[in-house]
């Protein structure tokens, strides 16, 4: 399946989270920039509120595009085991900027919302793709830490490998397409342009006005 746009992905996605509608317990949470899109639309199809963790990837120091690793959001360092022979002090600047990075999003993107509670509730996790998996992998990590009662991850699309690795971390895993041979997400949609921040803000704020 090829998306138009992220848009398209979640309401697709949606389709197949039917049980989760109209559940008290359910939170929608999204991945900044792109998975608030689609978590937007699916948590608009559920009737379920919306709110955002932030993990960020680390890139190698040959290709920021490609992952070694993901920080949660107070910095902790998650890793696919490929950081042998990066250099040390690069990885504590990178996690430095990330660190920062992370803080400025909650900063700008939450700044209209009132604290997080995932604690005794059903949550349901959404990105654009799951290429390494590595930033969900901190997504889950931070909710698990505070105190998701339940743990779904909801993606359009994913790496076979990576969705193999991922779906013993959760209750349950919820996909539109995981080819065995996977290149990129973006490969996936007609439109893959970057979200910009103001995007973020905009799906956030409309969430939370019809809730």
């Amino acid at each position: 399946m090829i998306f138009k746009d992220r848009a398209h992905a979640g309401r697709e996605l949606a389709k197949k989270l039917k049980e989760f509608k109209n559940k008290k317990d359910v939170v929608v949470v999204a991945l900044p920039r792109g998975g608030v899109v689609l978590g937007y639309e699916v948590a608009k199809a559920l009737d379920a509120p919306l709110d955002i963790v932030v993990p960020r990837k680390i890139g190698s120091p040959e290709n920021d595009e490609f992952a070694i690793g993901a920080i949660t959001e107070d910095g902790e360092f998650i890793t696919n085991d490929e950081t042998g022979d990066i250099p040390k002090d690069y990885l504590k600047k990178e996690i430095t900027k990330q660190v920062e990075e992370v803080e400025r999003r909650l900063k700008i993107y939450r700044q209209d919302l009132g604290p997080r509670i995932f604690k005794n509730k059903t949550v349901i996790l959404v990105d654009d793709g799951m290429a390494t998996g590595l930033t969900m992998k901190a997504a889950i990590k931070i909710v698990k830490s505070q105190g998701a009662k339940q743990i779904i991850i909801a993606v359009p699309v994913s790496a076979r490998d990576t969705l193999d690795r991922i779906k013993p971390m959760v209750d349950k895993a919820v996909w539109l397409e995981a080819p065995l041979f996977f290149g990129a997400v973006g490969a996936f949609y007609e439109e893959f342009s970057q979200t910009p921040d103001q995007e973020v803000i905009d799906c956030l704020r409309k969430a939370r006005e019809q809730k």
